[in-house]
């Protein structure tokens, strides 16, 4: 992928997210692999909505030097050790949605509960212990609840996806919201009946294997 095409996609994902109420304002970050080595990241501090593609900061992986006067996310580290942890992986978006921040802040993990939720993200929806924002502590906490899964919630903080595309990403992010919004409303309801863990497993693979195969 060239950086520009790359700009361009990051630039666009941040928009959409805006649009779609899953960030406000600032908060929360997107990234995009250009290669092994090089990755497209949102700036620190810019409202999405005033964002341009030339605003988009190039980050290398391995040291994360950037390029231009626009500093990179605070959570640049977090999503380099993302992409050197997972090589399947190429965007990584992670957001502060409300359903997402209030599990996230209940630090409850989620079971099987939904058909979607299981294929895309996997058999449970993770809970990273807490750690200050931009910290090595949170990034080694973040990794170790993705294992096997593509979202997770930041405990106190928010939510972190990944996908094989930046659609892939994006998509992981509306469903997870959605699991974390249906998750809260069937405990009025006496709580959710869970799909059979080896079930949602399957699912889950033939997902990453057939289903999307394309992508």
């Amino acid at each position: 992928m060239e950086v520009a095409e790359a700009k361009q996609l990051v630039c666009d994902a941040g928009k959409r997210l805006l649009a779609s109420g899953l960030v406000e304002g600032t908060w929360g970050n997107i990234s995009l692999r250009v290669d092994d080595t090089t990755m497209v990241i949102t700036p620190s501090g810019k409202n999405y909505e005033d964002l341009t593609p030339e605003d988009m900061v190039i980050v290398n992986l391995k040291t994360l030097k950037y390029d231009g006067d626009l500093k990179p996310s605070t959570e640049c580290g977090l999503h380099a050790e993302i992409y050197k942890d997972r090589k399947a992986v190429n965007a990584v978006i992670h957001t502060h949605s409300l359903h997402g921040c209030t599990v996230a802040a209940a630090r409850k993990e989620i079971p099987p509960i939904l058909d979607d939720m299981v294929q895309i993200i996997g058999p449970s929806i993770r809970v990273a212990d807490y750690a200050i924002s931009g910290t090595k502590k949170l990034t080694k906490n973040v990794i170790k609840a993705l294992k096997g899964r593509n979202g997770a919630l930041l405990a106190n903080h928010g939510t972190i996806c990944i996908g094989r595309s930046i659609d892939e990403a994006f998509v992981t992010c509306r469903v997870l919201e959605k699991a974390c919004r249906i998750f809260i409303d069937v405990q009025n309801i006496g709580g959710a009946t869970q799909i059979n863990k080896i079930e949602a497993i399957a699912m889950h693979q033939y997902y990453l294997r057939k289903y999307s195969k394309q992508q």
